[in-house]
């Protein structure tokens, strides 16, 4: 059963330019919160986002990878309606999976500067809480 919703307010809700924010857990177990660019796959229970492989975010991801639970959140906010979509993300640094994360990237926000050094999140989304314009 899809866990994203597919009403037409949540997809646009989705698919509009916005910046979210997305929250990890740093090794200590804080929480890490910073703007960012991210896009739903609502097909696949996915999302995507593109981010530096030095990055904090990167970092804890990669650190709690090896638990098996690099937890994350990423919320979106446009006044009193919000989003958040719950999951747990792999930082993948293959050329094909961070191409198609720049794709998914400039197909809500713009073509990404060039960065050598730049890596996927890719996010199986479980949870999804909000309340979104009907």
């Amino acid at each position: 059963m899809p866990v994203l919703p597919s009403s037409p307010a949540f997809r646009d809700f989705w698919t509009e330019r916005r910046l979210c924010t997305v929250t990890t857990l740093r090794p200590d177990g804080t929480p890490h919160v910073v703007p960012m660019g991210v896009v739903l796959d609502l097909e696949t229970d996915r999302a995507w986002a593109i981010t530096s492989a030095t990055s904090r975010k990167a970092r804890n991801l990669r650190s709690a990878e090896g638990t098996g639970a690099a937890a994350i959140a990423i919320c979106c906010v446009d006044g009193r309606y919000w989003s958040t979509v719950e999951g747990t993300a792999v930082v993948l640094d293959d050329p094909a999976s961070v191409a198609e994360a720049e794709r998914r990237y400039a197909e809500r926000y713009k073509v990404p500067r060039e960065n050598p050094a730049r890596v996927a999140l890719r996010i199986d989304v479980t949870r999804v809480l909000g309340n979104v314009r009907d």
